[in-house]
């Protein structure tokens, strides 16, 4: 009861500066937790989860409580079936404290939304959160729940977990099943304050799902084990690219993440830096999402909704395509993507890359980000945020964003590590080990 009543107090005080919920069950939180208690005193045997409070992203389907996508048209939309994954938190005891802010249907880069309106980093609410998981990002940051529950198609937990300084863990493709599976890059997966936090919820959802044609067998990892096994880096061979070759990054962002180098060396590991031979990002996601963006914008036009005009350009770009060229993308790019990803691994164990091109920026709507980093233009501001996280996400290859220092303006800065094909708990296990040798965890925002 009172870890549940501490959140939800915490929730309180920080909600009306951050804007991280969209629904808050706190009636239910609390008889959950009351329950939770009582089995603790009658020494009853319990999951590792059992009791801990958990917040979910509202893209997730929550039976029974609200789930609205962040669209205005489905403010009241409540389902009467769980997702797969929610439904093994809820068997592992999480207690659900809501739902997080979300842009709608995740489809910014920013967590804005015409239902909730504007969510920001704790470190500066002035700031964007990232998205689209932002709300989860934003609240597990600020000291609400110690773990939330997001999504990432292209660096959604990532990115918010980046500029929030939080932990966000991307699992390979198929790890953690989805009911009807139809889209193989978008994943769910958590984000926690620290690395072993973050590997428990991992250890309660992934395995096969019988309605997910795409989730991979069980492997018999566990994920905590792997975070809490005892050394360093040593024996490492990690490569490390700056900057992904398409765009500029942040001057800051740039020294914050040398500084990173340094501290995977000084833990033990063998760091060369590399230049990962990826095509362009942007080009890459008109022609993968951009059909799912037409659909969407035509069903929001339909229903006389307002929509943001950056998914409006997106729609737009990619009807100018040729079945041609959506064919290419989703075969022969995404090949490419992957094969340029296993040269690397071909002669390392892992790859680092700063997760964003630059720390959280002013909030600026759907824009989704500066219009200049260095001085230099950017094309197309909302989606260069996640310019260093889309491919890892097509090449269907597990990542994690890390706190790994702050800008001299004291904005938070993530590391990704990214890992070959199916290297889950390679990939969890060096984050937990250059957790520990680095403070960046013990930092917390002042509200």
């Amino acid at each position: 009861m009172e870890v549940v009543g501490a959140a939800l107090d915490r929730l309180d005080r920080v909600d009306a500066r951050l804007n991280v919920m969209v629904t808050v069950t706190a009636d239910a939180a609390r008889e959950q937790a009351l329950k939770a208690e009582q089995r603790f005193a009658a020494g009853d045997e319990l999951p590792a989860l059992y009791g801990v409070p958990i917040t979910v992203k509202d893209l997730t389907d929550t039976a029974g409580v609200r789930t609205t996508y962040g669209c205005v048209a489905y403010a009241g939309h409540v389902p009467d079936k769980d997702a797969a994954a929610w439904s093994r938190l809820k068997d592992a005891g999480t207690i659900l404290l809501g739902k997080t802010t979300t842009p709608e249907f995740g489809f910014l880069g920013v967590t804005e939304s015409k239902l909730t309106g504007t969510t920001g980093t704790p470190w500066d609410p002035a700031r964007a959160a990232g998205g689209s998981s932002g709300g989860a990002a934003a609240s597990t940051a600020a000291g609400v729940a110690p773990v939330a529950w997001g999504s990432d198609g292209g660096g959604s937990i990532r990115v918010p977990a980046s500029l929030c300084g939080a932990v966000g863990v991307k699992p390979s493709t198929g790890r953690i099943p989805h009911l009807a599976n139809t889209e193989p890059d978008t994943t769910e997966g958590p984000i926690t304050r620290r690395v072993v936090d973050a590997a428990l919820l991992l250890d309660a959802t992934v395995g096969p799902h019988p309605l997910d044609r795409l989730s991979l067998p069980a492997t018999g990892e566990r994920y905590a084990d792997a975070a809490l096994g005892a050394g360093d880096l040593s024996g490492l061979r990690i490569a490390a690219d700056r900057g992904l070759l398409h765009g500029p990054v942040d001057r800051e962002t740039q020294r914050v993440f040398a500084a990173a180098l340094e501290d995977l060396r000084a833990a033990g590991a063998v760091v060369e830096e590399t230049q990962v031979e990826v095509p362009d990002p942007m080009v890459f996601a008109v022609a993968y999402w951009g059909p799912e963006y037409m659909t969407i914008v035509e069903q929001m036009r339909a229903a006389e909704l307002d929509i943001w005009p950056l998914a409006v350009d997106m729609a737009d770009r990619a009807a100018r395509l040729s079945p041609v060229d959506v064919g290419r993308a989703a075969r022969e790019t995404k090949t490419a993507i992957y094969l340029a990803y296993a040269e690397v691994f071909a002669d390392f164990d892992l790859l680092v890359t700063p997760t964003t091109p630059f720390p959280a920026f002013p909030h600026a709507g759907d824009v989704g980000g500066p219009a200049t980093v260095n001085g230099l233009p950017l094309a197309d501001p909302g989606w260069h945020l996640h310019r260093l996280t889309e491919s890892p996400s097509h090449a269907g290859l597990p990542a994690v964003s890390v706190p790994c220092g702050f800008t001299a303006g004291g904005l938070p800065v993530g590391l990704q590590i990214i890992g070959p094909q199916h290297a889950d708990e390679a990939v969890v296990s060096a984050a937990a080990r250059y957790e520990r040798a680095t403070d960046w965890w013990t930092r917390h925002p002042a509200l």
